[in-house]
């Protein structure tokens, strides 16, 4: 592929993969406020204990292969259809662990609802072991569009089934169907938009190739998700389920942000590096792209919503949520030095560089539970605000092996982040000096998001600002290619 089809398909790619998550998150967005008036915290606390199970059984689903299919070069329809059938027998290995483990479950928590939510909600176990294949097929071709159209539908009439059972008095059943629905739809529209189909074949000389490369980001996920998981368990353990829920939705608010910018970024700039793997300049310049792209977005939504933070929690979810307000703005900080961390990390895999990912993820989960064993002792805050420690740590940790193989320094990429620091400080005093209004909050809202986004687009114009105008020419290019079609 030329640099210039490259360009033009990873560019293509952006748009669609933004577009869906975009579009996800905002129905999804609307869709949790609603819920929330409607549902208990206890609610979300009990689908956050069951989804630590599942999110951990999900990796063994995976085994990651969906990344080798990626990374591989090669990699035809023996590759994927070894891969969907090893994934659909693990899923059902692991929904039986999972089936026969809910009861145990239940006691340790204390919370008799979990053996029934945990037994039917894992069921999207199964319907992964086909997703997974589907979307590396799409990321390997390419091919966004396919994730916006089945992310659309899936989304959307998961909405409609969420609300409908919270409205009727479901409770955290209404929880159970929207996930549930969601999962099932976005597999059965890719399985009838995406051309791929397993052929009736298996190869263990395939899976074994396969399973070299993603063995290392098996045990690398599966340390991400037990320590990230970990933290849940102790919550729901040491503390209660409403606890629990108040740090979950104050982190679900800038996951939101993160996973329409950053997580789109990511799931094209892998795919792309991987295909220019033997070209370490290209990999470089993207990777470098994609710091200063994704930080310039991501910086002043991220203080701009720790800023707001109170007034946004009560207009949008009654003040039986305020108590999720601190949380919010701690992981608004941990989230706005995500760029780096995805660029790094994307990078270290497309190079083929499993085994220096498996080495960074164990140096940073030793230290993120030590960690963890201290903060669990001072309550939920200590422990929330302890995430901004091993944050920054990981940041570097992640940072440290691009030094060699892209000639690419911490201190140069935390440079390229912050190349919109002056738009950003004059935005938060901007925002801040709104606050001090005497004001109704929904107005005193309205007026510290406008005022706060036109300083920022105006301060960088006047400093002529690089990332600014890449976007800017990007979006004007595409326009371009819309009309001449």
């Amino acid at each position: 592929m030329d640099s210039q089809s490259l360009k033009n398909k990873t560019l293509s790619g952006l748009i669609w993969k933004f577009s869906e998550r975009i579009t996800a998150q905002l129905v999804t967005f609307v869709v949790s406020i609603v819920l929330a008036r409607l549902l208990e915290p206890s609610h979300y606390g009990a689908i956050a204990i069951v989804n630590i199970f599942i999110t951990l059984a999900n990796v063994f689903v995976d085994s990651g292969f969906g990344n080798s299919l990626v990374q591989k070069k090669d990699a035809d329809n023996i590759d994927f259809s070894s891969v969907f059938y090893f994934n659909i027998f693990m899923s059902l290995v692991m929904y039986g662990i999972l089936f026969a483990a809910a009861p145990f479950v239940a006691k340790f928590f204390h919370m008799e609802i979990l053996s029934p939510v945990l037994r039917v909600l894992s069921i999207r176990l199964v319907v992964a072991g086909i997703n997974s294949v589907q979307h590396a097929y799409v990321s390997k071709k390419m091919l966004f569009k396919r994730f916006f159209w089945s992310t659309l539908f899936g989304t959307v009439l998961s909405a409609v089934v969420g609300i409908t059972m919270a409205y009727h008095g479901f409770g955290v059943w209404a929880l159970v169907g929207q996930y549930m629905t969601n999962t099932t739809v976005d597999t059965i529209v890719l399985w009838f938009t995406v051309s791929w189909r397993p052929g009736f074949t298996f190869s263990f000389q395939r899976m074994k190739g396969l399973f070299s490369y993603g063995w290392k980001l098996l045990v690398s996920s599966l340390l991400d998700k037990v320590y990230g998981q970990l933290r849940g368990m102790i919550l729901g353990r040491m503390y209660s389920a409403e606890d629990l829920a108040f740090y979950s939705r104050g982190h679900s608010f800038p996951d939101l942000v993160v996973a329409n910018i950053n997580t789109s970024i990511g799931s094209v700039l892998f795919p792309a590096m991987a295909s220019e793997q033997d070209k370490r300049e290209q990999v470089k310049s993207m990777m470098r792209r994609s710091i200063r792209t994704s930080g310039y977005l991501m910086f002043p939504l991220m203080f701009g919503l720790a800023l707001v933070a109170k007034p946004f929690v009560l207009l949008l979810l009654t003040k039986k949520w305020i108590e999720c307000v601190p949380y919010l703005r701690i992981f608004c900080f941990t989230y706005a030095l995500m760029p780096v961390q995805t660029a790094n990390l994307q990078a270290i895999k497309a190079m083929g560089r499993s085994d220096l990912f498996l080495k960074l993820e164990i140096i940073k989960k030793i230290m993120g539970l030590l960690v963890l064993m201290v903060s669990m002792h001072f309550g939920v805050f200590i422990m929330a605000l302890s995430t901004i420690f091993t944050t920054i740590f990981s940041s570097i940790v992640n940072a440290f092996p691009n030094k060699n193989l892209l000639d690419y320094k911490y201190l140069e990429q935390i440079k390229d982040l912050l190349n919109g620091i002056i738009p950003l400080l004059l935005m938060a005093a901007s925002v801040i000096g709104v606050g001090m209004i005497n004001m109704g909050d929904l107005y005193k809202l309205i007026l510290q998001v406008l005022t706060g986004g036109v300083v920022y687009i105006a301060i960088s114009v006047l400093t002529k600002n690089d990332s600014f105008y890449y976007i800017l020419d990007t979006a004007k290019s595409l326009l371009n290619r819309r009309n001449e079609k």
